[in-house]
């Protein structure tokens, strides 16, 4: 029986699951509790020599399994694959015609080096970790409200992905970067993060429920991507498989339950210079307005927020004071979808710690509501027209972008078992805490920042473990865990278990680098070999079409943009609009397109994007009519093969067959085989004859030609 080197039969579990070492076998704990060892590489055999260390442990398994044999796949093959493993594009026809030619002995290792250092690079490797994050640019609920800066955090991602971050910082700043030392506004955008849970800002939502399911979100989501276990099935009762307790969820929950959304100030570097330049003289106006009037309004100020509070502290007394201190939760200070919840924050927190900004947040929330707490003295005062004239001043700012981040709150919670999972029945009071199965939190003061650390603590068994399983499962299709967001119980053991401890191992010894452990992988024979097609994703599906017809736009970063869809689409959601992005907004990269979450974009969810409402660890791949229908009818793919027979026109003098043999190589990174070229010249001779007939336009018959191309097995497979 011939098996491939990733995906052994269930014959070999009973092997692996002892690691290979039969006292290992004695031991109680599961087999991904166990720490992390460095096994020895297999001796190289007569039959296999120079290969890497990585090949020799897949090897020595399929020795096992009397199948041993790595072919490797020819040049072109190679270069397609590679490129749309590490940067998810194909490669242009001039750089396969440039490695195909390259015969210097490294000219792999150099192609890799450079697929690592390319900025799409970081935008291919961004994709899995915000399905991760289940990142949307809206609310999610009934009115799925826009989120118009969370395009923040993923600007954040790519930067990171393409610098190199080492996974260990990569994590201390999304989970805590607020927490560390004279944070960075970097550091603190990291932890947008934790704010892809979903919102409810509809009329009549209770703040304080929805808070705790974000907070339950975040813990389960931390637990699910780090530490490749469903510990959210503990929220509500003890895991029914793996040995959590309910009480140690909470106690990992009240990690994040210590921790606030809050919207910072964060210009970006075209604006930061204006902004600043700005700013003293905008706080002087400011205060020159404020400072006549100042005790009176501190007077009504201070009554309003005591109803506020009265309203918090006795609900359903005075429907008015209830519903006043449920907006304030929700939507305050003009700033709609920022920061959930900081409004109460504020009103809450004694006025002698409020920072200065705090303090200007709540008076201009306030001011347009004075008269609500005296009609009378707020019109003597005329504080309508105050209002108006900081409104006017605020205005003339220059614009600043905001981001969405965390902060450890300032009014300490007490944070109880939920029991039967109700945060309204509360149970034994909590403080953070780890899981007992693992290496103990060893910190004195245990905030996220603890946990971070704790998480990519070398002592955790964890962490690499379920990180190198997703990076084999990305490039090979399948992980050598294939649960790779359960390493619990009920989850699939390794099918090669000193494979995995080496990985996991040689990533922490590389000081958590990530590009080096991917080129690691990259470069061994296992990688170049024989492997089965996989389905591209239908983020690369896109851009390779996009990319492939010249209509491209190869622009990075930015906020989220809305290529040509249905309007059906949209509509299948609570007041959901598609404005159709203009000019080369229309054509970005599929990375960019905006997530709603009611109704998300059309194409990717018929080619396996994931429900953008929950965390995502391995992505479906499906072949369905649904999608061959797309690949034919689309309006963008159309366009695409449209845009693609124009291209061929301009780029390819001489006859039929060169621009054939140039459409293989931009589609497929190939030359067509002679079987190909006359079937594809018979199809353009009758297309030919067709559009001569009808009177058609003439490059009708080439457009056609190029849809096919876009429909055919390879243009959206990796072989």
């Amino acid at each position: 029986m011939k098996l491939n080197p990733f995906c052994l039969v269930a014959s070999l579990f009973a092997t692996v699951l002892c690691f290979g070492h039969p006292a290992v076998c004695e031991e109680t704990a599961h087999w991904s509790y166990r720490p992390v060892r460095h096994p020895p590489v297999p001796v190289a055999q007569r039959d296999d020599p120079s290969k890497t260390p990585l090949d020799r442990f897949v090897i020595n398994t399929l020795r096992n399994a009397e199948s041993h044999r790595l072919r490797n796949i020819d040049r072109t093959a190679l270069i397609r694959r590679v490129s749309l493993d590490l940067i998810g594009l194909p490669p242009t026809p001039e750089e396969v015609v440039a490695f195909v030619n390259d015969t210097s002995p490294n000219a792999y290792e150099r192609l890799v080096d450079r697929l690592l250092a390319s900025p799409h690079y970081g935008e291919h490797w961004a994709r899995p970790w915000l399905d991760l994050c289940h990142y949307a640019d809206t609310d999610g609920y009934l009115t799925d409200q826009a989120r118009p800066v969370a395009w923040r955090y993923r600007a954040w991602l790519v930067e990171a992905l393409n610098q190199g971050m080492p996974f260990d910082q990569f994590t201390v700043q999304q989970l805590a970067g607020d927490l560390l030392p004279d944070a960075s506004t970097s550091q603190r955008l990291a932890t947008g993060f934790l704010r892809q849970t979903l919102s409810n800002r509809e009329g009549g939502a209770d703040p304080a429920e929805f808070r705790v399911k974000q907070v339950l979100d975040r813990t389960s989501m931390v637990g699910e991507v780090w530490l490749g276990l469903t510990i959210g099935c503990a929220q509500c009762h003890d895991h029914k498989y793996d040995d959590l307790s309910q009480q140690e969820f909470y106690e990992m929950y009240a990690f994040f339950d210590a921790a606030d959304e809050i919207n910072i100030d964060a210009p970006l570097p075209d604006e930061r210079d204006a902004y600043e330049t700005a700013l003293p003289e905008y706080h002087r106006q400011r205060r020159e307005l404020l400072t006549p009037l100042a005790s009176e309004i501190d007077n009504l100020q201070r009554r309003w927020e005591k109803k506020i509070l009265e309203a918090r502290d006795h609900p359903g007394q005075d429907w008015y004071w209830d519903r006043q201190w449920e907006v304030l939760g929700l939507v305050w200070g003009g700033h709609l979808g920022e920061g959930q919840l900081e409004g109460w924050q504020i009103v809450q927190l004694d006025p002698a710690k409020r920072s200065q900004l705090q303090r200007d947040r709540l008076l201009d929330y306030f001011l347009p509501k004075a008269d609500t707490i005296d009609a009378v003295r707020a019109k003597e005062l005329k504080l309508g027209e105050l209002n108006s004239k900081l409104q006017k001043l605020r205005a003339s700012l220059p614009r600043v972008t905001r981001a969405p981040t965390m902060m450890e709150t300032q009014i300490p919670r007490t944070t109880f078992v939920h029991l039967a999972g109700d945060f309204r029945d509360r149970g034994k009071v909590v403080t953070p805490d780890t899981l007992d199965a693992l290496p103990s939190l060893r910190a004195e003061r245990r905030d996220r920042l603890a946990l971070a650390r704790w998480l990519v603590s070398p002592d955790n068994p964890l962490t690499a473990r379920v990180t190198v399983n997703r990076m084999w499962q990305q490039l090979f299709g399948h992980g050598i865990v294939a649960t790779a967001g359960d390493f619990g119980v009920r989850g699939t053991p390794p099918t090669n278990p000193e494979l995995l401890d080496w990985l996991a191992s040689e990533f922490i010894g590389s000081g958590w680098d990530v590009k080096a452990m991917l080129r690691t992988i990259v470069t061994t024979a296992t990688y170049c070999g024989e492997q089965p097609s996989l389905r591209l994703t239908a983020e690369q599906i896109r851009d390779s079409t996009l990319l492939a017809s010249g209509l491209w736009d190869e622009r990075i970063g930015g906020p989220s943009v809305r290529p040509p869809q249905p309007s059906s689409v949209s509509e299948e959601g609570y007041g959901n609009t598609w404005e159709v992005s203009d000019g080369g907004d229309r054509y970005r990269r599929a990375l960019y397109t905006w997530v709603q979450r009611t109704s998300p974009f059309a194409m990717h969810i018929t080619f396996d994007a994931p429900n953008p409402n929950h965390t995502c660890t391995r992505r479906d791949r499906s072949n369905t009519p649904l999608q061959a229908l797309t690949l034919l009818n689309d309006p963008v793919f159309f366009e695409a093969a449209s845009a693609l027979a124009e291209r061929l026109q301009r780029e390819t003098s001489g006859d039929d067959r060169r621009k054939i043999e140039h459409a293989f190589r931009i589609c497929l990174a190939r030359d067509p085989t002679a079987n190909e070229l006359v079937v594809m010249t018979e199809l353009l001779n009758k297309l030919q004859d067709e559009a001569t007939d009808t009177r058609a336009d003439a490059g009708t018959a080439w457009t056609i030609l190029c849809s096919v191309l876009f429909n055919v097995h390879e243009f959206v497979t990796r072989n």
